[in-house]
């Protein structure tokens, strides 16, 4: 028994040993901060969930950005359809141009034997006096199929028509009183008005030397008509 009591006690290595002052003083901060935090719902859970609503945020800006850059493009793409149909817009004309009518003059079948540019006069015989007819080309048209020869003046820019008939063989050219570049002559049916009707008219030209051809070429068609019209008068 007396061996036993003298058998010292025995210790464990686990035994804590006691804290000092400084430990014991940041353990007591610990559990306070602890308290603290755990009184609003905890320390850590408020950092995560900041960090939650972060990303929340950067998703919906990413997500209306997107949404907004997707309403630009099919604006563009509005736009652009606008345009081209704006581009296949038709309109009906309100007047409709008429066929081109082809206009005949009669000389279709006449060949052009002489032609120069000149002035045509008529005697008024009421008033007594010489007036122009207008300003032209006069020509001598033969045709083709008969042979017969006819004098055809038409007017600048309107192309009236101010002389138009046969050469005949009774016709006779004479030089106008005070003028080498001028002749006279009398035409017993000149259709130039529509209907036959006797005419006194006088041509002027710019020099005596068209005057001088233009006085060969009608000597030479009044002679080629009467042949035709003597042949004629035969049949």
């Amino acid at each position: 028994m007396a061996d036993e009591e003298k058998k010292p006690t025995e210790t464990t290595s686990t035994e804590e040993k006691p804290k000092t002052m400084g430990e014991s003083a940041a353990d007591t901060a610990s559990a306070v901060k602890d308290n603290v935090f755990s009184m609003f719902g905890g320390g850590s859970k408020p950092a995560a969930k900041t960090e939650t609503a972060d990303e929340e945020n950067d998703r919906s800006g990413s997500a209306k950005a997107q949404k907004e850059k997707a309403a630009a493009e099919g604006g563009d793409d509005e736009d652009e359809k606008a345009e081209d149909e704006e581009a296949d817009v038709h309109f009906e004309p309100v007047v409709h141009l008429t066929k081109e009518v082809e206009t005949k003059t009669n000389e279709e079948l006449e060949e052009m034997m002489f032609k120069m540019r000149a002035k045509l006069f008529k005697f008024d015989r009421d008033s007594r006096e010489w007036k122009e007819r207008g300003t032209g080309d006069v020509r001598l048209l033969k045709h083709r199929e008969n042979g017969k020869t006819r004098l055809v003046m038409r007017r600048d820019k309107t192309l009236k028509v101010c002389a138009n008939h046969y050469i005949v063989p009774d016709m006779k050219l004479s030089p106008n009183v005070g003028s080498d570049r001028s002749w006279v002559w009398n035409a017993a049916a000149d259709v130039s008005e529509g209907e036959p009707e006797a005419q006194t008219l006088a041509i002027r030209f710019a020099n005596v030397e068209n005057a001088n051809a233009f006085k060969e070429a009608f000597i030479k068609a009044q002679q080629e008509n009467e042949k035709i019209f003597s042949e004629g008068a035969k049949e």
